[in-house]
């Protein structure tokens, strides 16, 4: 059972409701007197006025009992007695509260009456108004923000790098490679754009064997047989060196150089190979496969979780920054369009229509339920003194009203019969 706590306001209410239980039982007590006063006096002769208050005493006095039993029997039972009917609210707590939730779900979760309901509020007009104002973007681009922050601080980079790694892999595994690089590489070959790198490679082979010469003639040396004279493996290193510095300085200075075209031509053949050669795309979807699984490569991959984390934690803190600013600024679009777009309006609030639609049809039971079972958890006597804390003070008026309303009923019937029969 689930007992409900008491605060200064519930201890508040329930001495308001005893002081009304006193005002009441007094009144019942007055009337009671009066009634006895009332009937000596007739019964000693003190003329025919006592017959008219006695009548609405003992009137007062039935209407007060009657509304005393009737108050007191939804908390309890009257005088501790087994009358059916009685202690309402402890004994049939489970049932109210099923009626309850039927009610709510009858009434308040209809498709029709959340349509109509939405359909009156205008969600979209007015939540475009208020989007379009510059503060209320702000307000909720701080608080996305923040949950960005909270979201991000809480995941665990381990797993989420384990995720991230996973899907670049099984994507990367998945497509195939070679054409797109084959495209890349024929267009790149069309326009020219390689020619910079290969710029580049000659001047750094020029200075190169510029700085290195003597390296370049001591391995040619050092390759010769051992028969041949010393003199003649430098004659032939130093004129291997002059000639392969020869050959990459005119590569450097000329755009023309047969070279350069053996490369453009090796470039243009190999681009075709990589989408229409079925053995070379054969061998670089191998190669891709060995990168990919190599540690180093792995590592990047889990690592780029951390760079992308710290860039979008950094700016989701930053007022200032690009994301914020594009958010905010897409958020007052959003809601100026909201506001004028009828068409637009249409669509969102038709959608909202089917969603709030979806759901008090589909989890309508599991809603009432919530009612129900929590009704039916709730200690029936603290339930009990928990409503009357809260609406006896009410309740009293009801005893108090019909005592008055006894009174002068019973005061009008003895005129009346006195009248008819007079």
């Amino acid at each position: 059972m689930v007992s409900f706590s008491y605060t200064a306001a519930d201890e508040e209410k329930s001495r308001g409701v005893r002081r009304m239980k006193s005002l009441a039982t007094s009144l019942l007590l007055a009337v009671a007197v009066i009634y006895a006063l009332a009937t000596w006096a007739e019964n000693a002769g003190w003329g025919a006025w006592t017959g008219y208050v006695a009548a609405a005493a003992e009137a007062g006095m039935v209407g007060a009992l009657a509304d005393w039993f009737a108050v007191t029997a939804l908390f309890k039972r009257p005088l501790g007695l087994p009358i059916p009917h009685t202690a309402i609210i402890p004994t049939k707590k489970d049932q109210l509260g099923a009626s309850l939730g039927s009610f709510v779900g009858e009434n308040f979760l209809s498709a029709d009456v959340v349509r109509g309901r939405l359909a009156a509020f205008g969600i979209a007009r007015r939540l475009g108004s208020w989007l379009a104002d510059p503060a209320h973007a702000d307000r909720v681009t701080a608080e996305a923000s923040t949950a960005l922050r909270g979201a991000l601080t809480v995941l665990r980079d381990s797993d989420v790098q384990a995720v991230v790694g996973e899907a670049i892999t099984r994507r990367a595994e998945a497509a195939e490679i070679a054409p797109g690089l084959g495209k890349t590489l024929e267009k790149i070959v069309a326009d020219g754009a390689h020619h910079r790198a290969v710029d580049l490679v000659c001047t750094r082979a020029h200075d190169w064997l510029v700085t290195h010469g003597d390296s370049v003639m001591d391995a040619v040396q050092g390759g010769a047989p051992g028969w041949t004279p010393r003199f003649v493996d430098k004659r032939i290193g130093e004129r291997v060196y002059k000639e392969l510095l020869r050959f990459v300085t005119e590569m450097r200075d000329m755009p023309a150089h047969p070279a350069r075209g053996a490369i453009d031509r090796f470039l243009t053949d190999f681009a075709a190979d990589l989408q229409a050669d079925t053995d070379t795309r054969a061998r670089v979807e191998r190669l891709k496969s060995d990168l990919l699984a190599r540690p180093e490569i792995q590592d990047i991959i889990a690592s780029a979780w951390s760079s992308i984390r710290n860039l979008i934690i950094a700016a989701a803190e930053d007022d200032r920054s690009q994301l914020r600013l594009r958010a905010r600024a897409s958020l007052m679009s959003l809601g100026n369009r909201l506001a004028t777009d009828t068409r637009l309006q249409a669509k969102v609030e038709g959608w909202a229509e089917d969603a709030a639609a979806y759901v008090v049809t589909t989890y309508r039971h599991e809603i009432t339920s919530l009612i129900t079972d929590t009704v039916a958890g709730w200690d029936a006597t603290q339930t009990s003194k928990k409503i009357e804390a809260n609406i006896g003070r009410d309740l009293q008026f009801i005893r108090i009203n019909g005592t008055v309303v006894g009174a002068l009923a019973g005061l009008l019937i003895y005129t009346v019969s006195h009248a008819a029969g007079g």
